[in-house]
């Protein structure tokens, strides 16, 4: 998970506060050097180390905290209050034209993961009502069109292509398709580089002044730590991004960048891609976030999650049959697919208060439901709706079938 290591370190530096009946000024500094060395570790940008623990010490040597009663816990709040300021305060959503289609250019470096997760924003606003349309721009990275029509098909979504076309005419040519059929959100699945040259950014530059886009985000990869501040510098320098989707923060990467961004471009995180699947992306919540670094883990993004996946109508009908005494084989691996479908088994974990800390050095195999699922698999429909069928020979059977023990 993200911020693992600077979650610890800032706990360890809390930890020695929270002991402290009464805190003298030299107290919070010896937190804030910590802190500011945590920070510095997770690869978060020096200036803004500084400016951020300055910012807490001012107001941690305050009378207020001084003379409060618990005054470690109130240190801790001014440091999720000013975490979450770092992150960009509020959460900032995509842009919506006057007069539809809505278009939104997808740029950034080759590999940071554009195609892929324009088709997870098109599946996300797909589900929220909208009639979104792909758009293939990348003409030079072989196959990059088959792969956007391959996810396109994935998510459900169309996708226009008029093959290696100029990028520019193609932008204009879907813009009017996305008119003509209804299509209220045009995503433009732009060419990248291996690094930031002067022809991708005058081609981009050339699609922005000529269909005009109402929102351009920048995908970036947030295992790159402060080359990931570095590019989304330049690309804001020539082309004016709008906002930051931050991919991979499921992965074990210091976190860095999520931190760093909002202070040196001024541009807010809009979404996280928090896993390989095509669903797995949310919007980013600096309140939230701040509350998952300082280990209160996240409960509303894991009821929203599970809200996402779960059916009310089969929740009604799961209910009346546990009442009963009839949950069976079928009820269980239907709802073992819907916790596979809210994401990483680690990372929904952590998102519950508490859980996080304990979780740490625990290694949670994401495969874990494989072999219950195959024991499942291995049973008759007559032995899956009525489990008491089970006895020693059926057992055996199945054991055998799934390759596991009896």
């Amino acid at each position: 998970m993200a911020f693992e290591g600077l979650s610890e370190r800032l706990e360890n530096s809390f930890k020695k506060l929270r002991a402290k009946g009464k805190l003298t000024e030299s107290d919070v500094k010896e937190a804030m050097r910590e802190v500011r060395l945590a920070l510095l570790e997770a690869d978060v940008n020096y200036k803004v180390s500084k400016e951020f623990t300055s910012k807490v010490t001012e107001r941690a040597i305050g009378a207020d905290v001084m003379e409060s009663l618990t005054p470690g816990q109130m240190v801790i709040k001014i440091v999720n209050e000013e975490l979450t300021e770092l992150m960009g305060g509020n959460e900032s959503r995509l842009a919506i034209a006057n007069h539809p289609p809505t278009i939104v250019m997808m740029c950034g470096l080759q590999g940071s993961g554009k195609t892929t997760h324009s088709a997870k924003l098109a599946l996300k606003l797909k589900k929220e009502g909208h009639r979104p349309l792909l758009v293939a721009c990348d003409v030079y990275r072989p196959a990059a069109i088959k792969q956007l029509q391959v996810v396109g098909e994935q998510v459900g979504v169309p996708v226009f292509e008029m093959g290696t076309e100029n990028p520019v005419h193609i932008a204009q040519e879907a813009v009017k398709f996305a008119k003509d059929h209804g299509n209220d959100y045009v995503f433009l699945d732009t060419a990248g580089r291996l690094h930031v040259d002067e022809q991708l950014m005058e081609e981009l530059q050339n699609i922005r002044s000529t269909v005009h886009p109402h929102e351009i985000l920048l995908v970036i990869d947030a295992m790159t730590g402060q080359d990931a501040v570095n590019v989304a510098k330049s690309f804001n320098e020539t082309l004016g991004i709008d906002g930051v989707i931050l991919t991979k923060l499921d992965g074990d990467t210091r976190g860095g960048a999520a931190l760093s961004i909002r202070t040196v471009v001024d541009k807010p995180i809009k979404f996280v891609g928090t896993g390989e699947k095509l669903e797995a992306i949310d919007y980013f919540h600096p309140a939230r976030m701040a509350d998952r670094i300082l280990g209160m883990g996240d409960i509303v993004s894991l009821v929203e999650r599970a809200q996402e996946q779960y059916d009310e109508e089969e929740a009604k009908r799961l209910q009346k049959k546990i009442a009963k005494n009839q949950f069976d084989f079928n009820d269980f691996l239907s709802q073992i697919h819907q916790i596979k479908k809210m994401g990483n088994l680690k990372d929904l974990a952590s998102m519950i208060p508490g859980v996080g800390k304990a979780i740490k050095d625990m290694d949670i195999d994401d495969n874990a439901f494989k072999s219950i699922e195959a024991i499942i698999y291995s049973m008759t429909p007559k032995e899956r709706s009525n489990p008491e069928l089970l006895n020693g020979s059926r057992r055996q059977r199945i054991a055998a079938g799934s390759g596991t023990s009896i």
